[in-house]
């Protein structure tokens, strides 16, 4: 590794080579960062960064940060660090997750050059209440709610934990508070789950509100809950069932249907054709977990087909790696479709539960952090 003197720009050294063919550059953070900030407690981020570039040499030294490789990773190492000090001047802890998506997004943009840089993304604030702040937390994510801004209808696709629902009510509130829309409407089908909805015991009320629950927690986290009454007595909020939709033309309002994979064909026609002026939709959904009687088509999947070339309609898609819940999610989502597509293909699959892998032993991987 060469150590020679090297020209830095904003704390950075430009890549030279080292005596292997390889280049090397140094990194100098800034004293206005702490080093525990950008390589975490016990130096948890730098061993996330270590992964994330398995290609590269990463060795840290006082506040100046080496990394020797290929050109490219040593180009992606020195981005990263960059990014994450843009990250921490808006006061915004570093975590392991948010810096694993920040290496993925970086390795994005070498394919789409036109991608947001992690900072902006991470920094992109929807709304704030009461301390929490929502924001994008993947590419995707960021990319669905431009989406948003940009069009009158976009549909969210995607599985479980995406944040499909959440960023859109997001959307809805923070549209509600700068006065773009003069109301939100929230709204899913009623699906019986094993049970008919006559056969349950309560009022009307009580039998949909089950269904709509996940609705009424995501406002609680993005508006003060004393208010939420108020606003629904005076109709600026209306949670309802999709079949309540009927027959009205919505106005001034931002609108959203969820679980839309639930709709049938002409529920889902039903509901688009309420569109009135100045208002704007979202429509999500998962196409992998339909509840509807078997032999009934879903609406979701049937409007993809009828409306993915009409103007100001947008379809955003997001995937297993913009689940931002726990990890073990992301890894479910992804066995379903590996399972799915093996179905389909007609291949079999075991009758009992697979047998792990046997694995050698692996050697503990040693620090390549130094102190001064």
């Amino acid at each position: 590794m060469s150590d020679t003197s090297q020209t830095r720009t904003n704390g950075q050294s430009r890549p030279e080579p080292a005596d292997d063919g390889r280049v090397s550059a140094r990194i100098v953070i800034p004293e206005k960062h702490p080093m525990v900030t950008l390589l975490g407690t016990a130096d948890s981020l730098l061993r996330v960064i270590e992964r994330g570039f398995p290609a590269a040499d990463i060795h840290v030294r006082g506040n100046e940060v080496t990394a020797t490789g290929a050109r490219a990773e040593v180009a992606l190492v020195q981005r990263l660090f960059t990014e994450m000090m843009l990250v921490l001047r808006t006061g915004q802890p570093l975590t392991e997750d948010s810096v694993e998506r920040s290496i993925a997004m970086l390795r994005s943009a070498e394919v789409d050059p036109d991608s947001p840089a992690p900072s902006q993304v991470f920094t992109a604030n929807i709304l704030s209440n009461r301390g929490r702040t929502i924001r994008p937390k993947t590419l995707n994510q960021q990319r669905y709610v431009e989406a948003i801004d940009k069009h009158t209808i976009t549909f969210g696709l995607g599985p479980a934990g995406t944040g499909k629902t959440y960023l859109a009510m997001a959307k809805a509130v923070q549209a509600l508070q700068s006065k773009e829309v003069n109301r939100i409407i929230l709204t899913r089908p009623a699906v019986e789950a094993g049970e008919r909805l006559g056969f349950l015991p309560g009022t009307l009320y009580e039998k949909i509100d089950p269904y709509l629950r996940p609705l009424y927690d995501a406002l609680h986290d993005m508006i003060d809950p004393d208010s939420i009454p108020r606003l629904m007595a005076s109709g600026t909020i209306e949670v309802a069932p999709l079949a309540y939709m009927r027959g009205r033309t919505l106005n001034d309002a931002f609108i959203i249907l969820d679980e839309a994979q639930n709709t049938s064909p002409e529920q889902i026609k039903m509901f688009l054709t309420r569109l009135g002026f100045n208002s704007r939709v979202v429509v999500t959904g998962d196409t992998t977990q339909i509840d509807l009687p078997s032999g009934t088509r879903s609406g979701l999947k049937v409007v993809q087909e009828i409306l993915a070339d009409v103007p100001d309609i947008h379809f955003s898609v997001l995937t297993s790696t913009d689940v931002v819940r726990h990890k073990l999610v992301g890894r479910i989502v992804d066995a379903y479709e590996r399972w799915d597509a093996e179905q389909e293909a007609g291949e079999p699959i075991p009758a009992g539960p697979r047998k792990p892998a046997q694995r050698r032993p692996r050697a503990p991987r040693q620090s390549h952090r130094t102190e001064s």
